[in-house]
């Protein structure tokens, strides 16, 4: 089966940062759209960053576009979440998510597209 498996957050300080991984195994992830989520306690989850597997080309939402970097590693199996500059809001669980070969839908692709979910890794920003 499928799996996504996130690791790299922690607790760090406002302006701090942390590269989140999510290292996929049985399906090679430059095939699959790649996203990662997170979610707030008492918020839904929502979308911050995917990947196309057609060009590679990304979307950011606009609460961390210029301090956040989705990139991936074929050789490695891997799609990381590099965030820089983090803010106290920036703090919750972060989910990574993948969306089945071939997808064709809009872009960014909407929370219920995605097929493949890991179990979450969770980020605090605090002093």
């Amino acid at each position: 089966q499928l799996q996504l498996v996130e690791s790299g957050g922690g607790l760090v300080q406002p302006g701090g940062s942390l590269r989140l991984s999510c290292a996929a195994s049985k399906f090679t992830v430059d095939y699959y759209p790649t996203g990662w989520f997170r979610q707030a306690p008492g918020k839904e989850r929502e979308g911050v960053s995917c990947i196309s597997y057609r060009d590679g080309s990304t979307y950011y939402a606009d609460s961390v576009k210029g301090r956040f970097t989705i990139s991936r590693d074929s050789a490695k199996n891997t799609v990381y979440l590099q965030m820089n500059n983090l803010k106290p809001e920036d703090t919750a669980v972060y989910y990574c998510a993948a969306i089945r070969p071939m997808y064709g839908g809009s872009w960014p692709p909407p929370l219920y597209e995605y097929d493949y979910w890991g179990q979450g890794t969770q980020v605090t920003v605090s002093s």
